[in-house]
């Protein structure tokens, strides 16, 4: 991986923040593609110590600069926790702007793939997932960097 993707791919700060910073000037916005209940992966529940085949919230988004999305994102949160967090609310906002609000929260280790985004069509070098804990509630946060950021931002392809 090259130091330009390394410095985004390994970042534990706010992503929603550095892509605003990098937009420099360019609307920012988070497109809801996905919201519902369902059936963690196996590989999610197993990401989050959950028995597979309970259900969980589920959501997926596109980060966009000027309507192109950069970053897809999907995020889980086992439905057993999830009481009182009113996440569903979130609606068109960052989950990444309630996250970084909690002053207890942890983050594991970020997990790397050069495997393609499986809840999107579309590709890019990238992507990273941890578990961000707060208090009893986790979830699982999922993120792919995708082409047209390589692109408008000029980082090699891998």
């Amino acid at each position: 991986m090259s130091p330009a993707w390394w410095a985004w791919v390994a970042t534990r700060d706010s992503l929603t923040a550095r892509l605003i910073d990098a937009g420099a000037g360019r609307s920012f916005r988070v497109r809801l593609l996905a919201q519902r209940l369902g059936k963690p992966s196996l590989d999610e529940a197993q990401a989050l110590g959950q028995p597979h085949g309970r259900l969980a919230w589920l959501r997926e988004v596109a980060l966009c600069l000027d309507e192109r999305p950069w970053v897809v994102a999907r995020s889980v949160a086992p439905l057993a926790q999830l009481r009182g967090q009113r996440l569903e609310r979130l609606g068109e906002r960052s989950l990444g702007s309630w996250l970084f609000r909690q002053p207890d929260l942890e983050r594991s280790p970020i997990e790397v793939t050069a495997a393609p985004a499986p809840f999107h069509p579309l590709d890019g070098p990238w992507g990273r997932r941890s578990v961000f804990r707060h208090g009893r509630f986790a979830v699982l946060v999922q993120e792919f960097f995708l082409d047209q950021m390589a692109d408008d931002l000029a980082l090699p392809s891998r």
